[in-house]
């Protein structure tokens, strides 16, 4: 066999062998891409992404797309072969997969997660659209949640509101830890509740529940000092004058609260906040109305410019992370809070860029 001919063979057999190697060989790593975008001054899925009822609402025109990232499941064991080509790709991120199932967490629990984490957003988008346009409401202190096998099980339940503790009115979730805290461990506590039942009905009805009932808990003891505990985390619940529907499907996290609490704002404002434009960001928000960081914001914009948008508004602390590759076309909006926000589509429908706070600008 000719020299040239035996040598061509045996590169083309090793290159096959290293091809069968990266199919098979696993690499701890997981990919993220960017994912779909919706509009949440329009549908999905047939049905307005936001409704409002029992208030006016006015026409809106322009796009406030919230942005996702596609992961792959928990359970997906990649290759290497598949990980050299996700490096390589500029629309793909590889990362370890511990960054995004930590401690082992499944497929099941990651989902569980961020349904939880998605509707507690889109709580926060209420509150801070309505204290953004000055609209009173009700907030209440409620259980949360109920550790399970804790003095609190079976006794109180997640959703009941806490109206007292020991006769002492509560009117923020820190004032439940004071109170039972003044017990040694073993003591009884009293809390004056009204139960979930009602309290949901009533947030239905846009009433205020009505029938509290009291319960005592023998305090356990907490592990790491030995302080008193009942075993319950106190939340937050509100009552809103209209009501206000979310409706968006296959969406987990945290990261589109932004982004609903603005398409809120501009639905129950007579001016048009866009001016036409299309506008993409991401973004968690709390009940002060503040802006927090969120995963993939690389991928979110890319997801964003393929859609269409001309501007996204991007969380101050992903700035810079963000400002490393922009998508040709798109414009980084830095933001801190809802207002910021709020004045950065006013100068974006105006056609004001250069009075934009913009990522990486100095």
């Amino acid at each position: 066999m000719p020299r040239r001919t035996a040598t061509m063979l045996a590169s083309t057999l090793m290159l096959f062998a290293l091809l069968c190697a990266g199919v098979f060989i696993k690499v701890p790593y997981s990919e993220m891409s960017p994912g779909p975008t919706v509009n949440t001054l329009g549908d999905s899925r047939g049905e307005p992404v936001l409704n409002i009822s029992g208030r006016k609402t006015y026409p809106t025109s322009g796009h406030l797309n919230m942005t996702t990232v596609r992961v792959t499941g928990a359970d997906y064991d990649m290759n290497l072969l598949e990980a050299v080509y996700g490096w390589a790709a500029h629309d793909n991120i590889v990362v370890p997969h511990e960054n995004l199932y930590p401690h082992g967490k499944t497929d099941k629990q990651s989902t569980q997660e961020n349904a939880e984490e998605f509707s507690q957003s889109q709580e926060s988008a209420k509150v801070a659209a309505l204290k953004q346009l000055g609209i009173p409401f009700t907030s209440r202190v409620n259980v949360a949640t109920v550790v399970k096998g804790s003095p609190a099980e079976g006794v109180l339940h997640a959703g009941d509101v806490i109206v007292a503790v020991d006769g002492a009115p509560v009117n923020d979730p820190a004032d439940v830890a004071k109170l039972v805290t003044k017990h040694k461990a073993g003591e009884k506590v009293e809390f004056t509740v009204i139960g979930a039942d009602e309290a949901a009905a009533a947030k239905k009805a846009g009433r205020d529940p009505s029938g509290t009932k009291k319960v005592e808990i023998t305090t356990g003891k907490a592990p790491e000092d030995g302080h008193a505990v009942v075993g319950i985390r106190a939340g937050t619940d509100h009552t809103f004058p209209f009501r206000i529907d979310i409706n968006l499907a296959d969406v987990g996290g945290p990261s589109a609260g932004l982004m609903f609490s603005l398409g809120i704002v501009d639905k129950l404002t007579p001016q048009d906040m866009t001016g036409g434009k299309f506008v993409a960001g991401t973004g968690t928000i709390d009940d002060a109305g503040t802006v927090g960081p969120i995963g993939g914001i690389e991928m979110k914009t890319i997801g964003a410019r393929q859609a269409g948008a001309q501007y996204f508004l991007t969380p101050a602390e992903n700035c810079a992370a963000a400002a490393k590759d922009v998508p040709d076309g798109l414009t980084l909006v830095k933001v801190s809070t809802i207002g910021d926000a709020v004045k950065a589509l006013e100068k974006i429908s105006k056609g004001d860029k250069a009075g934009l706070p913009q990522c990486g600008a100095s």
